[in-house]
């Protein structure tokens, strides 16, 4: 399939199923961004990202794509700070749980970042980060976070999504990371 946009145009229902298609082939990591609760009582705020991404080395940010409609990114925004949990490859229930809004989804193991924010216990990497910037990107927002600490933990392959499912990639080298 060939296809060209001839201007900035949102595209229509065709052009965007095409977008999904070809982007769909792309593998994205899994992670999820969390913020510590606003009040005692009060699950702590957390969504799902397939855009987690290194943006630069000095100054060490981290950035992410929340979409524009979602009701989650305010609750973080106003935290000021984030972590960002890599989830592993067996951590499939944890990215459905959130997407879903599921009101067990807290109902894993976790403990608090340096900044107080939800870390899994069982996620391969964290990043823990202070709001640096967010950009208009369309229907999305692109957030970058200064780095304030960061860890491994699980031994093993991450989440991957692609093509409108789950999976694992584990490379050689990914196989042997300590």
């Amino acid at each position: 399939m060939t296809r060209a946009f001839d201007s900035v145009a949102p595209p229509d229902t065709e052009h965007a199923s095409d977008f999904r298609t070809v982007l769909g082939r792309c593998p994205t990591g899994v992670a999820l961004v969390t913020a510590p609760a606003r009040c005692s009582g009060v699950d702590p705020p957390g969504m799902v990202v397939g855009t987690f991404t290194s943006v630069s080395l000095d100054p060490p940010l981290v950035g992410f794509l929340p979409a524009r409609t979602s009701t989650t990114w305010p609750l973080i925004q106003a935290a000021g700070r984030f972590c960002v949990n890599v989830l592993s490859a067996g951590q499939r229930s944890v990215s459905e749980a959130f997407t879903a809004k599921s009101p067990r989804r807290w109902e894993i193991p976790y403990r608090r970042s340096p900044s107080g924010c939800p870390l899994l216990t069982d996620a391969v990497a964290w990043v823990d980060c202070a709001l640096y910037e967010q950009y208009e990107a369309g229907d999305h927002w692109f957030v970058t976070g200064v780095v304030r600490a960061m860890g491994t933990g699980r031994k093993g392959p991450p989440l991957v999504f692609l093509g409108g499912d789950y999976g694992t990639y584990a490379p050689r080298a990914v196989r042997s990371l300590p």
